[in-house]
């Protein structure tokens, strides 16, 4: 196609990418970029933006509904969006007007496992509490009972979902000694159980024989606050929660409440419920690390990410296959 054509075609992204991946989308078309305020665009202007655009480069923060698309109308080919889930976009809407789906699968998995266990340790050894103590400018001493964790090496680790990342951090609890079990609706082949050494394990009994818990399981209905009150009376007292899949995957407030009465030991949150609002309850405990949607915050990711996300744009309004497509039914 040559590159006047191209260049006709219109496309909205709702944020500035990495330069690599902003660098990308010169001459393969017509770019409107939102550069507001750092938050995300307001819907009525997503709305008045996206009118008569080939293509949507969206992130998880932008809902992608019937009202969006009718908004864009029916030159609208593409929805790219910017992270590995879509629970934002409404797949079967866009489906059933010809608009093709596509994420950025794979290439995060690694940094998101990384991320995991490292709020997987500084819970279970209350690293971010004592950077707070220390910054307090408080006295102290050292002493045998000070601000006491609990050893990781040989316990027992829960996987809530096993799918590219939950696999990825079962991996590295090989160099812990640990236990894996893990649940899922969808089991593991037998060959994948023996080469992560991991053993599935019904919802009730990750619950109740885990000492640390790390939720990778998609947002759907059914994993809507998935770990809620009763779920934390059924851990154990000395386990650590850890959630960097999707925020309501978790009920909050029933979280606060159970790190509050001591129900479980401590949690670690990189997503929250109605992000980028933090559950009140949860800014005033010491026992819950919480970080900023980091999973995938590294330089070699986000690249990799936006560089996925507009390969995959640039060939959908092209009439090509996008490489990570969510919804092949949709292609005519």
């Amino acid at each position: 196609m040559s590159e006047s054509l191209l260049s006709t075609r219109s496309v909205l992204v709702t944020r500035a990418l990495v330069p690599e991946a902003m660098r990308a989308l010169d001459g393969g078309c017509a770019v409107d970029l939102y550069q507001g305020p750092p938050e995300a665009i307001p819907r009525e202007e997503l709305l008045r933006r996206a009118a008569g655009k080939d293509g949507l480069l969206t992130l998880l923060t932008e809902r992608v509904d019937a009202e969006l698309l009718d908004a864009a109308g029916p030159q609208l080919k593409i929805v790219a969006n910017h992270a590995v889930g879509f629970d934002n976009v409404d797949v079967p809407e866009c489906t059933s007007r010809g608009v093709l789906v596509t994420n950025t699968p794979d290439v995060l998995t690694e940094a998101t496992a990384d991320l995991a266990w490292s709020l997987i340790l500084a819970c279970v050894r209350r690293v971010a509490e004592g950077d707070r103590f220390l910054r307090s400018r408080r006295p102290w001493i050292w002493g045998p009972s000070m601000m006491l964790g609990y050893d990781m090496y040989g316990k027992t680790l829960g996987v809530a979902g096993c799918g590219r990342i939950g696999q990825a951090v079962a991996r590295r609890a090989t160099g812990f000694g640990l236990r894996v079990i893990y649940h899922d609706p969808v089991r593991l082949s037998e060959a994948v159980e023996r080469e992560l050494n991991v053993t599935w394990c019904p919802f009730e009994t990750l619950l109740a024989e885990s000492d640390v818990i790390s939720v990778h399981t998609p947002l759907l209905p059914q994993t809507r606050h998935l770990f809620g009150a009763d779920a934390f009376r059924q851990m154990k007292p000395t386990a650590v929660l850890v959630n960097t899949a999707r925020g309501p995957i978790v009920d909050e407030p029933a979280l606060a409440e159970a790190l509050r009465a001591g129900e479980i030991f401590a949690a670690g949150l990189d997503v929250y419920e109605r992000e980028p609002q933090i559950e009140e309850a949860l800014l005033d405990l010491d026992n819950v690390t919480l970080l900023p949607h980091l999973g995938s915050a590294t330089i070699e990711t986000r690249t990799a990410m936006g560089l996925l996300a507009v390969d995959n744009l640039l060939a959908g309004i092209t009439g090509k296959r996008p490489r990570t497509l969510v919804n092949p039914d949709a292609l005519r």
